[in-house]
């Protein structure tokens, strides 16, 4: 408990940094990963449940490497050597690295029938979140702990009927006519808390090899309570020396530097494919349960979710590009099928 404590208090201190957190990001030529997450269920019939997504989010180098030219780099340096989870241990191949991480991201969800412009009971809400998260990351070659808080807004500040329907009007599909009815404004908060561990490489035979990721964590807020736990199978052509797959979903911004060492990314072709199932148990999720504090639509929602992934990777220089299909699992009583949908990453090391 002293643990979640500490990492509470060190992603709340590095929120209140304000502009010194958005310096020690991009001050050095070699500060940053930067990647672009889009998610859509455009291979599907229809638009319908989660429908669309996209983040943008950045990630630092090593807090420590930063520690001797930027103040606000060698406080919070300071500062998480006495946060259990972010200490370092005295060996320079053991240390942990300790990155801070910047996120902008929305998504929306939708009903089935677009065409109706009434309640529609026995289907989920029309919603959107517009948030901003900042995170930390304390990680050395096999574990990363990882401490998130995202601040945003549900409802029509959050902009979905204005980017559902404009993106089908800009390609000539019809307009969603219920966005009348989606969830009421209300300011949401969720703090993530997860971690995740790597087995060593199995080599295949020459620059073949696998390995295993496996991650468990807790979310807690308004916007989602839920406990989650799940594993990622990864097999190719060297394989990236990341955390796994990164999607649009709490403590899913997994890129950047993993060992000491590390500066720049190999300037050999990568190539490699993954599989990987998560599993959540819910408490509360807004998008279904409705709003916290008024009356809204709701829907009786299953605390079971199971998601499954497919998909391939391919890594050269400074770029990543990862290609996903999402199976997800019912999520509520009355939903007429399981959803999937399919998530982009385009990550860049500068």
């Amino acid at each position: 408990m002293n643990q979640f404590v500490g990492l509470c208090l060190a992603t709340f201190l590095v929120v209140c940094g304000g502009s010194a957190h958005a310096q020690l990001l991009m001050e050095s030529k070699r500060a940053a990963t930067c990647s672009v997450t889009f998610e859509n269920d455009l291979f599907g019939p229809s638009d319908r449940d989660y429908t669309n997504g996209v983040m943008l989010s950045c990630l630092s180098r090593d807090v420590g490497e930063y520690a001797e030219v930027n103040r606000f780099a060698a406080w919070l340096d300071g500062l998480l050597g006495e946060v259990p989870y972010f200490r370092r241990a005295p060996a320079d191949e053991s240390r942990k690295l300790l990155n801070v991480g910047v996120s902008v991201g929305q998504k929306i969800y939708t009903p089935t029938d677009l065409r109706r412009s009434d309640l529609i009971q026995d289907e989920r809400p029309y919603a959107g979140w517009l948030y901003f998260g900042t995170a930390l990351h304390s990680r050395n070659e096999r574990q990363m702990d990882t401490a998130e808080l995202q601040l945003g807004i549900v409802g029509p500040w959050a902009l979905g009927r204005e980017a559902q329907n404009g993106a089908h009007g800009l390609f000539g599909v019809a307009q969603a006519n219920g966005w009348d009815n989606q969830l009421r404004s209300e300011p949401g908060i969720m703090l993530v808390l997860e971690h995740r561990e790597k087995t060593p490489r199995l080599s295949l035979g020459g620059h073949l090899a696998m390995d295993a990721i496996g991650h468990a964590g807790v979310a807690l807020g308004n916007v989602l309570t839920a406990a989650s736990a799940g594993a990622e199978l990864r097999a190719g052509w060297r394989i990236p020396r990341d955390f796994g797959t990164s999607l649009i979903r709490p403590g899913g911004d997994v890129g950047g530097p993993v060992s000491p060492g590390e500066r720049r990314p190999a300037d050999r072709l990568a190539l490699y494919g993954f599989t990987a199932v998560s599993g959540r148990y819910v408490l509360r999720d807004i998008f279904l349960d409705g709003n916290s504090f008024r009356s809204s639509h709701s829907v009786d929602k299953k605390p079971k979710v199971a998601d499954f992934i497919l998909g391939f990777g391919v890594a050269y220089k400074r770029f990543k590009l990862t290609l996903s299909r999402v199976y997800r699992t019912r999520e509520f009583n009355g939903q007429a099928k399981a959803h999937s949908f399919g998530s982009v990453n385009l990550a860049v090391n500068f």
